[in-house]
This record gives C-alpha cells, sequence and structure tokens, in this order.
C-alpha cells in the first residue's frame, strides 16, 4: 500500500507542478487552487509512504517522479524542446529510480 501512496503522490506533484505553472505565479485563482491542493495531498501521500518505507527511497522515488513527469508534461503538453542531453538526463533519473526500487 506505501507504494502505491507514493506513486500517487509522486503523481501528484506532476499536477501541482502543471498547475503552478499555469497559475503565472498564483495570479490565476483556479489553477492557485488545484496547486494547493495538489500540494497538500501529494505531501499527505508521502507522508503516510513513509510509514513503512525508509526516508533516503521515498523521498528519492517521489521527487524522481515529479522531476521526470513535469519533463515529460513539458515535452508533451508545453512544447520544450526535447534536446538529446535533456533526454539522457531523464533517462539517468529513471535509471536511478528503479535501482533504488531494487534497493529496497
Amino acid at each position: 500500500m506505501a507504494w502505491i501512496a507514493l506513486f500517487v503522490a509522486g503523481i501528484l506533484e506532476v499536477i501541482w507542478a502543471f498547475y503552478m505553472k499555469q497559475s503565472h505565479g498564483f495570479t490565476r485563482l483556479g489553477p492557485s487552487l488545484i496547486t494547493l491542493v495538489a500540494m497538500v495531498a501529494s505531501f499527505a501521500l508521502l507522508a503516510f509512504s513513509m510509514r513503512s518505507l525508509p526516508l533516503g527511497t521515498a523521498y528519492t522515488i517521489w521527487t524522481g517522479i515529479g522531476a521526470v513527469g513535469a519533463f515529460l508534461v513539458g515535452l508533451v503538453i508545453l512544447g520544450e524542446p526535447a534536446h538529446l542531453m535533456r533526454l539522457i538526463a531523464a533517462g539517468l533519473i529513471v535509471s536511478g529510480l528503479i535501482l533504488m526500487k531494487i534497493a529496497s
């Protein structure tokens, strides 16, 4: 159950990062509210998962899902550039996440 909560927390991190961008510095109410609700839910699920997962594992997986997910949202939805070095960097993050999961 902790791993599922951690995965959902990571997805919520991607959601709040996207809507934070859409809030234009918290000047737009709708995206700002979505950002805050997703943040609170993400932190709550991360805290729940840390009850049974090691801190280093949980936090690394959570930030990794958020980082790679936000990167993919930037590429697919926001039209950000997909330079080779950025793709390699994202691949290295995913590799680290896999190794962290295996090590746990």
